[in-house]
This record gives structure tokens, C-alpha cells and sequence, in this order.
């Protein structure tokens, strides 16, 4: 290769700088194109299913496992109006989320390389399923084992009646802290890609990180043994699924430079 062959190849970005203000003019229709799409989708629902029933659809975990005749209270006079439009707004937001990460990409996509593309573009569309995933798990599998965990303690004497306005912000915690903990392989992926840790020091702290995963998990969950581990297994399996990821992502996702220097 010879000293000068950088300069001789063509810069794939040639052309396509813009004035600051178009940046800003275009940012800003990415962010209304996004906020209507959250608002579309919020608006569908709060027509069909409609917000009563999606939130009753978020609390029947927790209304399965409470005594028969028990049901959530309200301590506020206003929950229960504003806490089934928050649940909506949750909802609409993950509903939407690809869209929103779409505007995302369609913004900065412009500025990368093609070689930066190849990598952008997979963590987008896999950050956003594990995400979805996470929140999934944790819906359908943890709330309905630890919920009869917790009432198996409770003594006779004691009538559940949970705050509706309690129980949403113990969801959205479940749910953040879930469908972050999907995203350990994005983490280690980026990373590795990047150049700040190595695949082979990845490998050597992965005793570390399992530490790591089980402190987190009785940091975040509640204390009970069920929720824990169904949060640190996941961690520790993601971040094997992370490490072979991230060998993946490197081979195929190298620059023209590197790619030319490795077959010499």
C-alpha cells in the first residue's frame, strides 16, 4: 500500500456538508415527524382499546395474585384519570419506537461512512427488539411470579389494596430496568467496535460481570430471589450473546483502510 493511497481515494462524504441552519431545520422535522407518530398511535389507542382497558391490561398481573375481592385504590382524586393516560403514553411510545428511531438514523446516516453504516443501522433495529423484549419478559414471566411470591408472605391479617399510582411507578422501574439489562450485547458490541475494550479483556471479566449482574439485580429488583435471578441470568447470558456479537461486528464492519491493512 502506498503512503499516499488515503489521499488518492475519494472521501465518501465529499458534498454532502450542509449549512448549520439546514442541520437544524431538518432536526427539527425529525422531531415533529416523531412526536406525530407518538401521538397517532397514543391517539388510536385512546380510542380502541381505549385507556381503562389498557391499564387494567397492565394490572392484571397483579390482580391475579391478589385475594379474591381485592382490588387497586386510588389515594389520589385525579389518578384515576391521569394514570391510564400515562399508561397510553407508555404505551404509544413503545409502540412507535421504531419510528422514532427511523428519524433517528435518517438524521445521522448522512454523515457516516458506509463501513459506520453497516454498524449503526443492525445496534438500531437490535437495541430496539431487545428493548422490546425486555419489557416483554419482564410482563409476561417476572411480575406474575413475584407478585405470588409476595402475596404467599403476606399474613391473613393484611388486605392488599395497592395505590394505582404505586403500581404504575414500580412497572415503569421493572420495565427501565429490564429492557436495560436486555441491552448488555449493544453495550459490550460498541464497545468492542470502538476500541475501548478488547474481545479478549471482555472474556476475562466475565467472571467479573456476573458479580456485577447479581448486584445490580437485588440493587433494582425487589428482594426476592425470583426477580433477581430472572434479571441476572438473562445479564450473564446476554453478555456471552454480546462478546461472539461483537466479533461478528468487528469483521464485518471494519473501515476500507483497516480492511485493505488486515488482508496485507
Amino acid at each position: 500500500m502506498s503512503p499516499n493511497s488515503n489521499n488518492d481515494r475519494p472521501d465518501e462524504l465529499d458534498g454532502t456538508e450542509q449549512p448549520f441552519v439546514s442541520h437544524l431545520v431538518e432536526l427539527r422535522d425529525r422531531l415533529i415527524r416523531a412526536v406525530l407518530a407518538i401521538a397517532v398511535v397514543f391517539g388510536v389507542l385512546a380510542i380502541w382499546p381505549g385507556p381503562g382497558q389498557l391499564y387494567d391490561l397492565l394490572a392484571a398481573p397483579l390482580v391475579a395474585n391478589l385475594p379474591e375481592g381485592a382490588t387497586l385504590i386510588a389515594t389520589n382524586v385525579i389518578s384515576p384519570f391521569i394514570v391510564p393516560l400515562k399508561i397510553t403514553l407508555m404505551a404509544a411510545f413503545l409502540i412507535a419506537l421504531p419510528v422514532v428511531l427511523y428519524q433517528v438514523w435518517a438524521f445521522v446516516a448522512p454523515g457516516l461512512y458506509t463501513h459506520e453504516k453497516k454498524l449503526v443501522l443492525p445496534l438500531v433495529i437490535s437495541s430496539t427488539l431487545l428493548f422490546l423484549v425486555g419489557v416483554g419478559f419482564c410482563y409476561f414471566f417476572v411480575f406474575g411470579q413475584v407478585f405470588k411470591f409476595i402475596q404467599s408472605f403476606a399474613p391473613k391479617s393484611i388486605t392488599a389494596a395497592p395505590d394505582i399510582e404505586a403500581y404504575l411507578s414500580f412497572v415503569l422501574t421493572m420495565f427501565i430496568a429490564f429492557g436495560l439489562a436486555f441491552e448488555v450485547p449493544i453495550v459490550v458490541v460498541v464497545l468492542a467496535r470502538l476500541g475501548m475494550v478488547s474481545v479478549e479483556k471482555l472474556k476475562a471479566f466475565r467472571s467479573y460481570f456476573i458479580v456485577l449482574a447479581f448486584v445490580i439485580a437485588a440493587v433494582v429488583t425487589p428482594p426476592d430471589v425470583i426477580s433477581q435471578l430472572a434479571l441476572a441470568v438473562p445479564m450473564c447470558l446476554l453478555y456471552e450473546l454480546g462478546i461472539w456479537a461483537a466479533q461478528v461486528f468487528i469483521k464485518h464492519t471494519q473501515a476500507p483502510d483497516a480492511e485493505n491493512d488486515t488482508a496485507h
